[in-house]
């Protein structure tokens, strides 16, 4: 996929650098075509051409079944200052994180990016104790520019765990119940959402919280399309 040219001037340096880290390019039915930059991925002029790449997202639960939010720092280029589960990212074009064996390789980019971007150490987040429940396929701009285009792994852990957040990554962090977020959801107030988080809440989320404790874990092979009937 050709690069889009723009200067990236006006954005964080540190996130015009992550920018390069090389993304996991799948197509419809998540499998791997090939890799591109993070920069790529996210240019709306090449989601609009198709281009699709993998994802993850972290869903952790604390003891007493609180779900870790996450605020966007204002400095990221996609999405910023929003709220959203524990972690969102990718797993990268390396080895270790391209490895399909019961989405291990997903699972330890989440590991990685739990503690780049919450300070949560790896022992308290063991790379078996997450837990893959399914995939989404969805599509969400974020402004002019930027955008996702996603298939997306779903994952849930259950830790209680310390923060130090990267200022760079995460602007607040808060734990709400169910019944919290579900108020949050109806009376945001200040508190504006990503389009994912949102999608995954109504399709999944209120139905897993309710049973935690006795959550069926079954291979979903089913990659649900999300959200394209509102674009």
């Amino acid at each position: 996929m050709p690069s889009v040219n723009f200067s990236f001037d006006a954005y964080n340096d540190e996130q015009v650098r992550l920018m390069e880290e090389m993304c996991i390019l799948v197509d419809d039915n998540d499998k791997k075509i090939g890799a591109d930059t993070k920069k790529n991925c996210h240019v709306m002029e090449n989601i609009n051409k198709g281009l699709l790449h993998r994802a993850f997202s972290v869903f952790l639960f604390n003891s007493e079944n609180k779900l870790l939010l996450q605020q966007r720092s204002d400095e990221k280029i996609t999405f910023p200052s929003l709220w959203t589960n524990t972690c969102c990212s990718h797993p990268l074009n390396t080895p270790l994180e391209l490895d399909e064996n019961d989405q291990v390789g997903v699972r330890r980019a989440a590991q990685r990016k739990l503690q780049h971007e919450l300070g949560i150490k790896p022992h308290q987040a063991p790379i078996d104790d997450f837990v893959f429940l399914t995939r989404i396929h969805y599509l969400a701009p974020s402004d002019g520019i930027w955008g996702e285009h996603e298939i997306d792994y779903v994952l849930i852990i259950r830790a209680d765990v310390d923060t130090e957040i990267n200022s760079n990554e995460v602007k607040a962090v808060e734990y709400l119940s169910l019944e919290e977020l579900r108020l949050k959801f109806e009376n945001p107030g200040d508190w504006k959402f990503t389009p994912w988080f949102k999608l995954i809440s109504e399709k999944f989320l209120f139905t897993w919280w309710k049973d935690l404790d006795n959550i069926k874990v079954k291979k979903d092979e089913k990659i649900h399309k999300l959200g394209f009937d509102n674009l």
